[in-house]
């Protein structure tokens, strides 16, 4: 009797102890209800762009799961899956691509080794929406001219991030930071030494403002490079839709390139933009744009999902239809295109797993394409079996 407590004790500690190093193993542990298993037999795996940054956004999330990364785990479907899993179907994936040989091998491949999951987007039909961001690029000094007169801020000291919540101290009280209109036209931050530099072009800088990064070239010829360092917290405004809804502007003059602003005085301008109180703040950076990973990011190959709905760095594939345009940057038509692409970033107006974003790249085509990119598509997760 003595001894056959002693092994009821021992098994039950052990249920306890195994409990709790399961749970204590997925500490992380998100679902993802939205991802249902799809048929890779019915889905032509094709690919328009070139290999070689293909293997380069790979690279990318696979550091990315080496390092702060290292700790996700995801529910999907009926797996468990962390972020070694992941590392292992982009790796097994990488080597696939140079052996594969052609598209048929590889859709055959695909179909053998991997599982496919489609995300059920918001809609009743199931799709995405697919639009595109790129960087911009900008004229500015590191200096303020009379051409040059629209700063760039860092962030400032007084901006405090508790959680979700972005404010600062104001006699003793945690109150919202200062929005666009207060930071822009009321001037709160003039003469704190907080620029970085300046630019000729409040609309422009606006741009910026909502692609997060960009490339500044100096009089010198010199760029410059910034990216996202912190938000002001507030919400995020369509001002396109302000104006449209508001009566300012027609139908036909709406522009993703803020057309309708061009020639208008600074106050005009303001008064439109002050609408998006969401206020950005930049830093100085010495490689390419970085995503939400921490790692750069790669023009055609990452998009940004909500990560409540898809696995950070994953290895997902996509088909929508893209613009093409002619030599004078006209849109001629629209076509399907198939595409491997990584989950490597995230946007503050992409949420729910009815959306995504697809970096364009940089430049002024990449402006073209990203401006003209709203699409209805497919986006597909793949995981190595």
């Amino acid at each position: 009797m003595k001894y056959s407590l002693k092994i009821l004790l021992f098994i039950i500690m052990t249920i306890f102890l195994g409990g709790c190093m399961r749970a204590a193993s997925h500490p992380s542990l998100k679902t993802f209800e939205s991802l249902v298993p799809a048929d890779p037999a019915e889905i032509v795996f094709l690919d328009d762009l070139e290999p070689a940054s293909l293997e380069t956004a790979i690279d990318r999330s696979i550091r990315f799961y080496e390092g702060r990364g290292r700790n996700k785990v995801y529910r999907i479907d009926d797996r468990d899956v962390d972020a070694r899993q992941l590392k292992e179907t982009l790796i097994a994936f990488r080597s696939l691509l140079r052996t594969a040989g052609s598209p048929d091998n590889l859709a055959k491949k695909i179909a053998e080794e991997y599982d496919v999951y489609r995300v059920a987007g918001s809609d009743e039909d199931g799709s995405v929406l697919f639009t595109g961001y790129y960087e911009p690029l900008l004229e500015g000094s590191l200096q303020r001219t009379e051409k040059y007169r629209y700063p760039l801020y860092r962030t400032p000291p007084d901006l405090i991030r508790k959680g979700s919540k972005v404010g600062r101290m104001e006699d003793d009280e945690f109150v919202p930071y200062y929005s666009r209109r207060e930071i822009d036209v009321d001037g709160v931050l003039r003469g704190k030494n907080l620029e970085l530099l300046w630019v000729s072009d409040p609309v422009d800088l606006f741009s910026l403002h909502i692609q997060g990064s960009g490339k500044i070239k100096l009089e010198n010829g010199n760029l410059l490079t910034v990216g996202f360092a912190q938000d002001n917290g507030r919400p995020f405004g369509n001002v396109t839709k302000f104006m449209l809804e508001s009566g300012k502007i027609k139908r036909n003059e709406a522009s993703y390139r803020y057309l309708f602003l061009r020639g208008k005085s600074d106050q005009e301008i303001y008064d439109a933009l002050s609408h998006n109180e969401r206020y950005i703040f930049f830093r100085f950076v010495d490689k390419e744009p970085v995503g939400s990973l921490g790692e750069p990011v790669t023009p055609g190959r990452t998009i940004a999902t909500d990560p409540d709905f898809f696995p950070e760095g994953a290895l997902a594939f996509i088909r929508l239809r893209k613009p093409v345009f002619d030599e004078e940057g006209k849109m001629k038509e629209r076509v399907d295109f198939f595409r491997f692409v990584l989950n490597q970033d995230k946007g503050s107006d992409i949420k729910g797993p009815g959306r995504v974003d697809l970096f364009c790249g940089f430049g002024e085509k990449a402006e073209y394409t990203a401006g003209t990119l709203k699409e209805k598509g497919e986006l597909y997760l793949l995981l190595k079996k």
